[in-house]
């Protein structure tokens, strides 16, 4: 399902357009959604729902995510860099390996 996304002009925008989401679509408690929460264990969220996440920034962004997104990215704030890399915002996060850069990139066209 797409989103609003005007006022997304870089990553803590992002950031705050995810924590947004979370919070209204499954709703956890705000202050449980740091920067350093793990989407699942910290946040509660099933693998399911963190696909849901991916399939919405997805659709809101105009973003494809490659197989395997999910053993790359399990920090809120990892989810957030990735995303806005990909759409151009933000630098190549420095957690995701090579083989995933080069997928990413084959994917989205924004890719820093």
């Amino acid at each position: 399902m797409q989103r609003p996304i005007d006022d997304v002009k870089n990553w803590m925008h992002m950031f705050r357009w995810i924590v947004k989401l979370i919070r209204d679509d499954h709703t956890v408690d705000e202050a449980i959604l740091t920067r350093s929460a793990v989407l699942e264990s910290d946040c509660g969220l099933t693998i399911e729902q963190v696909e849901g996440l991916l399939d919405t920034i997805a659709d809101s962004f105009e973003l494809r995510f490659p197989r395997g997104t999910l053993d790359e990215v399990v920090k809120l704030e990892e989810l957030c860099m990735l995303a806005a890399w990909m759409r151009g915002l933000y630098k190549r996060p420095e957690f995701i390996s090579s083989d995933f850069e080069i997928r990413c990139r084959g994917l989205n066209a924004a890719c820093g």
